[in-house]
């Protein structure tokens, strides 16, 4: 089960890239495992020396009961010390920002989330990235051919 960040690479430069645990109830696991989580709006934040994935959201969970979650809430990423440290210093850097990559269940059964340091785009770095894809797909499909 992997949910991605489609917008991620298009969007921002990505340099370095962090897999975090997360902290979530019972019924944002099951959500996940069926795959109903969106990356496409999330970021992350430091609150009180701690990050924390703000505006991902997972879908209520369709047997769950009152005790159900709430789809946008702030969820804590587990970190160590150094790395958040060393994060806090890199975000205080003009123009970058930590995004979340990738979400995903490992071979244990935890939720794991891939972030990444990122820095924004301009217009023309986009209209690259467009050019980029585009000369890729023609090469594959000159290979098939």
């Amino acid at each position: 089960m992997e949910i991605k960040n489609k917008k991620a690479e298009y969007q921002y430069f990505l340099t370095g890239e962090i897999t975090a645990g997360i902290v979530l109830t019972g019924t944002e696991i099951k959500s996940i495992r069926e795959g109903k989580a969106n990356l496409s709006d999330a970021y992350c934040m430091f609150i009180e020396n701690e990050l924390f994935v703000i505006n991902m959201h997972i879908s209520e969970y369709k047997y769950g009961t009152y005790s159900n979650h709430d789809p946008k809430r702030n969820r804590k990423l587990l970190l160590t010390a150094r790395e958040l440290k060393k994060l806090q210093t890199q975000i205080k850097e003009k123009g970058f920002t930590v995004i979340p990559v990738k979400l995903f269940i490992d071979e244990r059964g935890y939720a794991k989330l891939i972030i990444s340091l990122a820095k924004g785009k301009k217009l023309y770095d986009k209209r690259e990235s467009i050019k980029e894809k585009d000369n890729a797909r023609e090469l594959s499909q000159k290979d098939y051919e």
